[in-house]
Formats: C-alpha cells, sequence, structure tokens
C-alpha cells in the first residue's frame, strides 16, 4: 500500500524522523524502497549526477515525466516525489498545473517547486485543484546564478528572516511540506518549531522532521564536488543496499545529520 501524506503528518506530529533521498528509476527505486526508504524523490539533480551537467537548469518536463514514470514503476509503497524542473512553474499557475499534471500521471504523488513568497499564488494554484505540494526553501538550486554559487543561505539576521518567512507562507499557501537545503542550523530548528507540517533537511538540522540527500551522494558515486553536509554511506558497507539501510537508520534514530554536517 502507498504511503500518504497523512501518514507523513502522523510522523511528524509524532516525532518521528522521515526518510527522503532522491531516485531516479526502477532498479533503484525497488532497492530503495526494500531499504525503508519512505519517500524517493525524483530530483531535478539528475541533470548533474545522472547527465553531467554543471547545474539543474537544463533538465527539461520530458526527462523529468520519463524518470517519474520509471521510479514509479519500481516503487510499490514508497511516497513519490518529482521536482518541477526550471522553466515549468515559472511562468504562471496554469503553465504550472499542465506541467505538474504530467507528472503526476507518470506516477508521483506531489509536486516539488522551489522558492518562498514569489510562488505562492501557484501553490494555491496547484493545492485548490488537487496537486499535493513540497515546498523549497533556504538554497534553492535553480536560483544558483542568481544567489552567486551554492552558498548557505539565512546567515544574516534580515536574511534569516526571509527564509522563515518564507517557509511561513509556502505552508499558509497549502504545501504538504517543505524541504530546508544549506541554512543554519538553528534558523532550521526555528523553522520546524514555527511550522506544523513536515520539514525535510539537506545541510540544515537533525531537528528536521526528516532528511534527504542525493543518492549518487551518498554513495560516493558522483566524481564531483561533495558538498559539508554529504556523508558516504557506502563506506565500509557490503552492498548498496546496506549502505542505503545505514543512511535509513541513521536519519531514524538522529545520528545523521551530525554537527560536522550542519551550519553555524
Amino acid at each position: 500500500m502507498r504511503l500518504t501524506l497523512e501518514h507523513f503528518r502522523n510522523l511528524r506530529q509524532r516525532g518521528e524522523k522521515i526518510v527522503m533521498l532522491t531516485c531516479y528509476d526502477a532498479s533503484f527505486a525497488t532497492l530503495c524502497e526494500a531499504a525503508g526508504v519512505e519517500i524517493l524523490l525524483v530530483g531535478d539533480s539528475l541533470g548533474m549526477v545522472v547527465q553531467g551537467m554543471d547545474s539543474t537548469l537544463a533538465v527539461s518536463m520530458d526527462e523529468t515525466v520519463y524518470h517519474t514514470r520509471c521510479v514509479a514503476r519500481g516503487a510499490q509503497s514508497a511516497l513519490v516525489i518529482a521536482d518541477m524542473p526550471f522553466g515549468s512553474y515559472q511562468e504562471s499557475p496554469q503553465q504550472a498545473f499542465a506541467n505538474a499534471s504530467r507528472l503526476l500521471a507518470a506516477g508521483a504523488q506531489v509536486v516539488k517547486l522551489e522558492g518562498g513568497r514569489v510562488i505562492l499564488e501557484t501553490i494555491r494554484f496547484l493545492v485548490d485543484r488537487g496537486i499535493p505540494v513540497c515546498g523549497h526553501v533556504g538554497l534553492t538550486p535553480q536560483a544558483v546564478h542568481q544567489l552567486g554559487g551554492y552558498r548557505v543561505q539565512g546567515r544574516s539576521e534580515p536574511a534569516a528572516k526571509r527564509v522563515l518567512d518564507d517557509a511561513r507562507a509556502v505552508e499558509q499557501a497549502g504545501a504538504a511540506m517543505v524541504v530546508l537545503e544549506a541554512i543554519p542550523a538553528t534558523l532550521a530548528a526555528e523553522i520546524t518549531q514555527a511550522l506544523t507540517i513536515a520539514t525535510i533537511g539537506i545541510g540544515a538540522n537533525v531537528e528536521c522532521s526528516g532528511q534527504v540527500l542525493v543518492l549518487h551522494d551518498m554513495l560516493d558515486i558522483y566524481p564531483g564536488r561533495k558538498a559539508r553536509f554529504v556523508r558516504n554511506f557506502m563506506e565500509g558497507a557490503p552492498s548498496i543496499k546496506a549502505a542505503i539501510e545505514r543512511y535509513v537508520a541513521a536519519v531514524k534514530d538522529q545520528s545523521f545529520p551530525a554537527k560536522e554536517h550542519m551550519f553555524q
């Protein structure tokens, strides 16, 4: 039986950690699910770790639909979230609805959009029409050129307030959960306490409702530079499944992320 958003709301309320991992094909979807991963994110990170590009910006809707369909075929119970690629939702809520509908038809249960207050109308439009949304604030990779690189966000008091306000606004617009990426640990904890929806951290805080990593990073497959928040779970593991099981266990028992994976 497919895990539902209600299941994750209950985990959030009980203080049980949520395990999310990126995934791009059917074989890994089956393996991740068997290892205990609860949410599979068809991330636009595929542009970097699968396609070899230097950012997520060139990933297309057709490519995302294809990978979503592959993951959905391999997953029987895990919730499938699909990233909406750059340019697929920024023009108008109507554009976002048309593209989000394609992802749900491909097998996703939720779509993820980057940004805060600037996309609130779009989030409301989707939710009002039956499309569940996961938000994404803090470091938003689709805005990498505007941000001046992959930099930690929210370090100054005004910047921290902007990220907090964005997270609150995303919740009020109807998002079911929100990813917090590359923000100071204290800010991530403050946001988690301020919201009622689940927060999923990546370079945030162990106090978030759950964690996500890029599959190719935590298995040490991606040859590019690793972010501070990445831990190599493949090191010392006898198999890929065992490495993913170690990740699941570390998120659940709150040993990951440790202090060295968080920002001050």
